[in-house]
C-alpha cells in the first residue's frame, strides 16, 4: 500500500506541476482539452475495475489489459507536443509517463484488501476529471478574454490605435 500511496503522491504532484506552471502559462489548444480528460478516463477505468470487480484470473487479464492500454494511450499527444511544449515540460511528461504504470501495476496489489482505498483514490481522480473538463473548455477562454480586456483597458486610445495600425 505504501507503493501505491507514494506513486499517487508522486504522479499528484508531477500533475500539479504541469497543470498550473505549464498549462496555465501557455494555454491548451482544443486537442488537449479533449485529449488530458481522456486519459484521466482511462486511469478512473482502471481504479474503478479494481474497486468493483471481483480477484479473479480473468479479471487480472482485463486488468493488466487495461492497465496497459492506458500507459500507452497517454503517450497519444507526444508527437505534438514538442510543437507547443517546452523541453522542460516534455522531460516532466517523461516523468509522468513513467510513474503512470509504476502507479497502476502497484494498484493491483490493493485490489481485495483496501478496494475502497481504490476507489476513494479513483472519486479523487473523477474530480480532477471534471476540472478539466469545465475548466478548460468553458473557464479559460472567458479568463483569457477578461485578462485581455483589462489590458486594452489600460492602454490610451493612441496607443491603441498605433497598436492596430501596425
Amino acid at each position: 500500500m505504501i507503493t501505491f500511496v507514494a506513486l499517487s503522491i508522486l504522479q499528484g504532484l508531477l500533475i500539479f506541476v504541469d497543470e498550473v506552471f505549464y498549462h496555465h502559462k501557455r494555454g491548451l489548444p482544443r486537442w488537449e482539452r479533449i485529449g488530458h480528460p481522456m486519459d484521466t478516463a482511462t486511469v478512473i477505468l482502471c481504479l474503478l475495475f479494481l474497486s468493483f470487480a471481483p480477484k479473479t484470473e480473468t479479471n487480472e487479464y482485463i486488468y493488466y489489459g487495461l492497465a496497459i492500454f492506458s500507459s500507452v494511450f497517454i503517450t497519444k499527444d507526444e508527437w505534438v507536443h514538442h510543437k507547443h511544449c517546452s523541453a522542460e515540460e516534455m522531460w516532466l511528461h517523461a516523468l509522468l509517463f513513467v510513474v503512470h504504470p509504476l502507479l497502476l501495476f502497484s494498484a493491483i496489489s490493493l485490489w481485495e484488501s483496501h478496494s475502497h482505498f481504490v476507489l476513494m483514490m479513483a472519486l479523487g481522480v473523477v474530480v480532477f476529471f471534471i476540472y478539466q473538463i469545465v475548466f478548460w473548455n468553458f473557464i479559460a477562454d472567458r479568463l483569457q478574454e477578461r485578462r485581455q480586456a483589462a489590458r486594452y483597458s489600460q492602454v490610451s486610445q493612441d496607443e491603441l490605435y498605433d497598436y492596430f495600425r501596425e
